[in-house]
């Protein structure tokens, strides 16, 4: 898609602080951070919204599910355990889903939220 957003970002055609790249996914920084984190996985390829994915593509989601706790650890959000195996941390993951689901941006996204509770209110 020539005018999608994201996919000029992948395509190095604007600037992102990107966090990771790899074949098939590139993480960065929002722009706009709602959170004391807050990281954006795209699938490189072009799929517009969670409902526009094919059978094709879920092995790209599950890598973006298994990627967020990877970039939770490297951002200093991961869930940890304290002495007596108590969790504490954490952060939250986001997909929206159309208008309704306050998608903005028509390529598919997922969200990586974290720090010291940045979702107050946020369900």
């Amino acid at each position: 898609m020539t005018d999608c957003l994201f996919c000029k970002i992948a395509a190095k055609q604007i600037p992102a602080t990107v966090v990771h790249e790899d074949d098939e996914l590139l993480a960065f920084k929002d722009i706009n951070p709602a959170a004391p984190v807050h990281l954006l996985i795209i699938p490189k390829k072009h799929i517009g919204t969670l409902s526009d994915v094919q059978p094709e593509d879920t092995a790209v989601l599950g890598r973006m599910l298994a990627l967020a706790p990877k970039l939770a650890a490297e951002h200093g959000i991961a869930v940890t355990y304290d002495a007596d195996g108590t969790p504490t941390g954490g952060y939250k993951t986001l997909v929206n889903a159309g208008p309704d689901g306050g998608q903005v941006v028509y390529h598919l996204h997922m969200h990586v939220y974290g720090g010291a509770r940045p979702w107050k209110g946020m369900h």
